[in-house]
C-alpha cells in the first residue's frame, strides 16, 4: 500500500504506488467526492512527507478539497479502538467537510461474547499472528469470558467490525478472520458516507 512506499527513493518519486493509481482514477473520472482510508501510521510515514505529498497532490494537482481525520471504531459504537485515517475530498472546493460527531460506544465485549468479559473494549482485530498466550502482550484474540479463556472466531469478529449477524464469508475460517482484520469498521464508514451524500445533495440543490 502507499502507506509503506517510498522508503528509498522518496514517496513523491514512487509513481507505481497505489495512491497514484487512485489519483489517476480521480483525474479521469472526476467524481464529485472521494473517500480514502488508510492506517494512522500514514500521518508520520517518512517523517510526514508521504502525507504532505498526498495532501499537495489532491489540493494542487487534482484541485479537490481535502480533509483528513483520525477515526476510531470505538467512536462509532464498536468495542475496539482500531484507529484509521479517513480522507475526504470534493470536486467543488467550496464544500466544507466537517467530520461527523462520534456516536459513542454502543456495545462492549461482554455483548460480543454473550458473557462476562474481562475487557469492555477489545483488542484491535488484526489479519495475522493469532494464537499467542493470553498473558503475552502481543495477544489480541484471546479473552477471559466467564472466567475461561476464549479465542475469537469470525462470529465475534463480525460483531466487533459492525457486520450484521447474517453476513457470511464464503471462505475458510482463517480467511474470514484475515478479511475481518483488513476490513474497515462498518458503522464509521456508514456515518461518513451519509455525511458526504448529505453535503452533495445540499450543494446540488444550491443551498
Amino acid at each position: 500500500t502507499f502507506s509503506h512506499a517510498g522508503h528509498r527513493k522518496g514517496f513523491s518519486d514512487t509513481r507505481g504506488t497505489l495512491f497514484f493509481n487512485i489519483v489517476e482514477i480521480i483525474r479521469k473520472k472526476k467524481p464529485k467526492a472521494f473517500f480514502i482510508e488508510n492506517v494512522r501510521g500514514l500521518l508520520n510515514h517518512d517523517n510526514g512527507n508521504t502525507f504532505a505529498v498526498i495532501k499537495k497532490t489532491i489540493e494542487e494537482d487534482l484541485r479537490y478539497s481535502f480533509s483528513a481525520t483520525l477515526v476510531r471504531a470505538s467512536d462509532f459504537g464498536l468495542p475496539q479502538h482500531r484507529p484509521r485515517l479517513f480522507m475526504v475530498g470534493f470536486r467543488d472546493r467550496k464544500i466544507e467537510f466537517s467530520p461527523p460527531d462520534p456516536t459513542g460506544l454502543k456495545i462492549n465485549m461482554s455483548d460480543v461474547w454473550g458473557g462476562e468479559c474481562s475487557r469492555e473494549i477489545g483488542f484491535t482485530l488484526r489479519c495475522g499472528g493469532r494464537g499467542s498466550d493470553i498473558t503475552d502482550r502481543r495477544n489480541w484474540d484471546s479473552y477471559l469470558v466467564n472466567g475461561k479463556v476464549k479465542r475469537l472466531t469470525s462470529k465475534e469478529g463480525k460483531k466487533m467490525q459492525g457486520f450484521p449477524d447474517n453476513f457470511e464469508f464464503p471462505v475458510t475460517e482463517s480467511q474470514a478472520m484475515k478479511q475481518l482484520g483488513n476490513a474497515v469498521a462498518v458503522p464509521a464508514i456508514q456515518v461518513y458516507a451519509e455525511a458526504i451524500i448529505k453535503l452533495l445533495k445540499k450543494y446540488d440543490k444550491g443551498e
